[in-house]
């Protein structure tokens, strides 16, 4: 049994044309397939909204459905028979709202592998399905920005499978039906069964294809990364995705980032911590240390008197890149001060003769007291 329209995008049956925008805007996100994959349920709530959208966004279909319910759309589109969606192209809706396709949004080319043109009564190829891969890099590949070579899987047109068009729509990729509805027999298009809506159907099937005509071929893909991205990022290479049936255009292959551990530094955003160990003599008189940065090189910074554990220093612009801006974050080298454990007994007597010393009592200032995130805040502010 379908669900209630309105139940459906949770809008009331007086909802304005806003609202119902607004609702539709939000289930088309929250179940959109890239941020779903492999998600059925997804899919199908997905889909579920668009058809929703499509009828209480049309005053006249609308109108009809608050009279009849399901049954006054049965002749509309092709709702409640074949597909459920008939004419009414899901890709048309997703861009009235959003302003572009699947495509612009997240490379989803249709359910199922598909997106065929309905319009015009002449098919067009189904586009394949994407790819997705994951691919690690370090901080110092994320500072610079690197071209990585990556085998895939994937599936391509036969060079030796021959098509013909298709004998039951005549390469149109549409069929008509027929249905009886509250208004009468009625006509709504749906697609061709025979050739999935691509109008072609095999004519000689070439050595090691299937029936769609591909067959399975290891690549080795480039696949450039910027410099910037953040773990969790997908990167877009068109057309290298698998090919559609029938001989179709490609899908995409989406290239997920993966951002490996560093044992030197640790990331926030676009900013580096670094903890920079220095002996007790080193902070009592100060010193001049260098330091690694991410890119490969170094830098020397200055250890001044009496410099307290805990003490941030502040390097501009040696952090990471901003992806797709100009300009890059900082490096923050968090100085911690070493307690020696292993002394001579000279040493400890020095230390126990200190012992009780006015300069050696801990007299820590307002901002010392402060910590590590204040600290950090008060830096940036």
């Amino acid at each position: 049994m379908k669900r209630d329209y309105y139940e459906v995008l949770g809008v009331s049956k007086g909802a304005t044309a806003d609202e119902l925008k607004k609702a539709y805007r939000k289930l088309a996100i929250k179940y959109h397939p890239d941020k779903n994959p492999g998600d059925k349920e997804a899919e199908e709530k997905f889909k579920e909204a668009a058809e929703a959208y499509d009828v209480l966004s049309n005053p006249d279909k609308r109108a009809r459905y608050d009279q009849f319910g399901h049954a006054g759309m049965s002749g509309n589109g092709g709702f409640g028979g074949g597909s459920g969606f008939g004419d009414f192209d899901i890709n048309d809706i997703f861009s009235s709202v959003f302003g572009h396709g699947f495509s612009g949004f997240g490379g989803f080319g249709g359910f199922g592998g598909g997106g065929s043109s309905r319009g015009g009564g002449r098919a067009s190829a189904v586009r394949g399905s994407n790819l997705r891969i994951r691919v690690k890099v370090t901080l110092a590949e994320i500072a610079k920005g690197v071209e990585k070579t990556i085998k895939i899987d994937r599936m391509v047109t036969s060079t030796d499978t021959t098509y013909k068009t298709c004998p039951t729509c005549g390469g149109s990729g549409q069929r008509v039906v027929a249905q009886q509805t509250p208004f009468g027999m009625m006509q709504s298009v749906t697609q061709c069964n025979t050739c999935g809506g691509s109008g072609k159907v095999v004519d000689k099937l070439g050595a090691g294809a299937n029936a769609e005509g591909l067959v399975q071929k290891t690549e080795s893909i480039s696949v450039k990364i910027p410099a910037g991205v953040v773990d969790g990022m997908q990167l877009r290479v068109a057309g290298k995705g698998n090919c559609g049936p029938m001989g179709g255009p490609a899908g995409d292959l989406i290239v997920l980032i993966e951002e490996v551990a560093d044992d030197v530094f640790s990331r926030d955003e676009n900013n580096l911590l670094y903890e920079l160990y220095v002996s007790m003599p080193d902070a009592v008189l100060g010193a001049k240390k260098e330091i690694p940065t991410v890119d490969g090189g170094k830098v020397r910074i200055t250890i001044e008197k009496g410099t307290q554990s805990g003490k941030i220093l502040r390097l501009k612009g040696k952090g990471l890149p901003e992806y797709g801006r100009a300009g890059r974050g900082d490096m923050l080298v968090y100085v911690s001060v070493w307690t020696p454990q292993d002394l001579t007994r000279e040493q400890e007597k020095f230390f126990e003769s200190m012992q009780g010393a006015k300069d050696f009592e801990p007299r820590p200032s307002s901002s010392q007291k402060k910590s590590f995130m204040d600290r950090l805040k008060e830096m940036f502010r």
